[in-house]
């Protein structure tokens, strides 16, 4: 490991009784601890990116943070919604704005008064107390990642006002936004000693920020003939922001190339296979990095065998599971689309779900009886599977993996025990109370409570429904957060919550929805949280302060993502419904689609008229029992098989829900992600360990930001006046067969009759 110039040592800090770290009489003194306690962390990567340093003398709390971590929160929460309801959804992440302030900072450091207010009393303050330092540049993006992504709940108010046609008033719904996103700092709380303070927990994503941080404010020794990081950062932040103009405008076919159907043009089954959008995507690839990071973040975030386990669940669902369901004609698969998130009637048209809602916004049994069975694509009903398998795959895995490691930590929760470098540095600061995040939790429930109970005939979700989402999403924080800890992949909650409220309260689908968001949404805020928290541990951010700047930026993010999709929907005409849409139009929302499909039929309809049985895809249950096995299977193969490192390495829950975020996402999103995961994390760590380590992090930042910049600049210089190109290359695909139905005569639009 190549060292920068700055300090490297592991500072002794003495504290008094302050909340936030040392006294200011010890500030600065920054000692070397006993040379044996100068280990670095036990995990490879942690020990080649995180320094093992600490300056506790550097402010936090300054006027520069608050200015510019608001600034960026409401900015990304504005442009993530903003891009959210477009075709192709471009999300701009914290390292975008991690990237932005640094020169404001400079500058609000070199141009604010350094006057001192109050001098003398306890109020003494000032607007500039120095250089802009690394700390508070962590917190601002804290407060920035508050406004990264997406917000969940917003799906619902989306389906109900615009798919549904019903009411929805921006308070109750802000309502909803807000405890959903709050809810998970209850959770966050109960497990941040067993996510955030072991070194065995190191979130691989943290990584990058971690190195871009090192990049922007370490200074280099510049090898001969090579570049420091920030050099080479600004190259590929250039390169990548030059680049997007193609994809991004002047060549949209870049986003997926699927060759294949340029040879054949007229054949469904060759588009089928190779279609990158829809179809199987065999050798299609996005020369694009949203393609690429868009669903699955950034592959040169992924440790290579967590990249491994998602390849070979791709290939078996996609190449193997799939194809051999859909040409078996398994569940009619043949009347519909191979790969299709639309619900269909049994002669391959669309569901008219409006025809089967009464008055009462609840299923209307005698319609739906006249109507017909809903039908899924084979690929649909595949990945309802797959999810059955990945979370029974989730319980088990982590049960046989790590449940030693759980009680023991359980065990020594308020015992003395052996910290890494990084949790004993953090030892010096006061934590967050307990009853903090007690506090958040149960005041939170209430107001959900108090809210599901007088707006009911909005929400329709009763006061035992929040609190049966409330357990479930405690049950399965810990276990999923391991995995999201040591993967940098998250399973979903989504299928069960929805599966088991469906069951219990068919025929209402907003109550549905909302125990679905209550009960998933709560546990992916409290991995968000706990993410983080540990990149504060990195960085050695107090406590005290991380948990205000993330208090503040969830509830600013909050207003800002739900104000600006309720102008959206009021603004643009027929956002979403892509049926009076022009061909051309960016509006059509994919990721609303789906959720709005899954209401239908885990809400409306019920799981028992399509999974259970009343339904016909009730041996689709058989994959709960499958993916309880595969990692008892793994496990006993390790345990035979002792000194076989690598089937340790095989993580049955990755494996198993590596297309849980299919639909929305392509194969083609799949195919390119894999291809650059395995050269990062496989060919150029293996082989060129030094470079990866200097420049690899901060690659993944670099493109990061170059597409979000050329993205937002293209949509305010061309999209706001509606610009655009119209020839061969800005088809996305070329595959216009690909959606066809191959069974016997089947009449749909655009396609061939057999």
């Amino acid at each position: 490991m190549e060292e920068s110039t700055s300090q490297i040592t592991t500072p002794l800090i003495q504290k008094d009784g302050n909340d936030d770290g040392p006294s200011s009489s010890t500030a600065g003194n920054i000692l070397s601890e006993d040379p044996l306690e100068m280990e670095s962390s036990p995990i490879e990567q942690v020990a080649l990116t995180v320094p093992v340093t600490d300056d506790p003398s550097l402010p936090v709390l300054t006027f520069r943070m608050w200015v510019l971590g608001t600034f960026s929160c409401i900015l990304l929460s504005f442009l993530n919604q903003f891009f959210w309801y477009r075709k192709e959804p471009l999300s701009i992440t914290s390292i975008s704005a991690q990237i932005a302030v640094v020169p404001l900072g400079h500058l609000m450091a070199s141009t604010i008064t350094k006057r001192v207010f109050f001098k003398g009393s306890r109020w003494e303050f000032t607007l500039n107390p120095g250089p802009f330092n690394t700390k508070e540049h962590v917190l601002i993006t804290i407060f920035a990642n508050s406004g990264a992504g997406t917000v969940y709940a917003i799906h619902i108010v989306t389906a109900v006002k615009i798919f549904y046609k019903k009411t929805m008033t921006f308070f109750v719904a802000f309502l909803v936004v807000l405890t959903t996103q709050v809810l998970g700092f209850g959770w966050a709380g109960i497990f941040r000693r067993y996510l955030v303070e072991p070194a065995a927990m190191w979130w691989p994503y943290n990584l990058v920020q971690v190195s871009l941080f090192r990049a922007l404010h370490e200074k280099e020794v510049r090898l001969k003939g090579g570049l420091t990081r920030t050099q080479f950062f600004l190259i590929a932040f250039l390169c990548s922001f030059a680049y997007y103009v193609f994809p991004g405008y002047l060549f949209p076919m870049l986003t997926s190339l699927s060759w294949i159907c340029w040879i054949f043009p007229h054949s469904i089954l060759a588009q089928q296979l190779g279609s990158g959008l829809y179809g199987m995507g065999l050798g299609a690839v996005g020369i694009d990095w949203s393609t690429i990071s868009s669903y699955l973040g950034s592959p040169l975030a992924s440790p290579w065998f967590a990249t491994a386990n998602v390849a070979v669940g791709f290939v078996i669902v996609m190449y193997v599971v799939t194809p051999t369901a859909y040409w078996l004609n398994v569940y009619k698969a043949k009347t519909f689309p191979i790969f299709s998130d639309e619900l269909f009637t049994a002669s391959g048209q669309e569901y008219n779900i409006s025809s089967i809602i009464n008055s009462n916004f609840q299923l209307d049994i005698e319609a739906y009886d006249r109507e017909g069975p809903l039908y899924l694509s084979t690929f649909f009903a595949m990945t309802y599977g797959i999810g059955f398998a990945a979370l029974t795959a989730t319980i088990v895995h982590v049960s046989l993996f790590h449940g030693r490691e759980i009680w023991q930590l359980s065990k020594s929760a308020f015992q003395d025990k052996k910290m890494d470098v990084h949790t004993r540095l953090m030892s010096k600061y006061n934590q967050v109370p307990e009853w903090w995040f007690a506090s958040i939790l149960v005041a939170n429930i209430a107001v959900t409570l108090l809210a599901c109970w007088y707006y009911n005939y909005q929400l329709q979700l009763p006061w035992w429904g929040v609190l049966l989402a409330c357990a479930i999403a405690f049950i399965f924080t810990l276990p999923i957060g391991i995995i999201t800890a040591t993967t940098n992949q998250t399973p979903g909650l989504n299928v069960i919550t929805e599966y088991i409220m469906g069951y219990i309260y068919p025929g209402y689908p907003v109550a549905n929805m909302c125990f679905k968001v209550y009960g998933y949404i709560s546990m992916s805020q409290a991995i968000t949280f706990l993410q983080d928290f540990k990149l504060g541990h990195y960085m050695k951010i107090p406590p005290r302060t991380m948990f205000m700047a993330q208090v503040v930026g969830t509830l600013i993010a909050a207003v800002v993502y739900l104000g600006t999709a309720w102008w959206l929907m009021d603004s643009i005409p027929n956002i979403c419904e892509t049926a009076l849409l022009s061909s051309n139009s960016p509006w059509t929302c994919p990721g609303d689609h789906v959720f709005y499909d899954a209401s239908v039929i885990w809400g409306l309809i019920g799981p028992r008229r399509i999974f259970g049985d009343l339904g016909m895809y009730s041996k689709v249950n058989w994959f709960f029992l499958g993916g309880a096995i595969a990692p008892a299977l793994i496990w006993m193969a390790h345990k035979s098989f002792p000194k076989q490192e690598w089937i340790r390495l095989i993580n049955m829950p990755v494996l198993l829900g590596a297309t849980g975020q299919m639909p929305p996402a392509t194969a083609v999103n799949f195919t390119s992600w894999i291809i650059i995961g395995f050269i990062s994390g496989f060919v150029v760590y293996r082989y060129r360990r030094d470079w990866w380590q200097r420049h690899n992090y901060v690659l993944s930042g670099a493109l990061d930001a170059g597409l979000a910049f050329m993205g937002v600049l293209l949509y305010l210089c061309l999209g706001l006046e509606d610009i655009s190109l119209s020839w061969w290359g800005s088809n996305l695909d070329g595959c216009p067969l690909a959606t066809c139905p191959t069974a016997k005569g089947i009449v749909v639009e655009g396609c061939p009759v057999f």
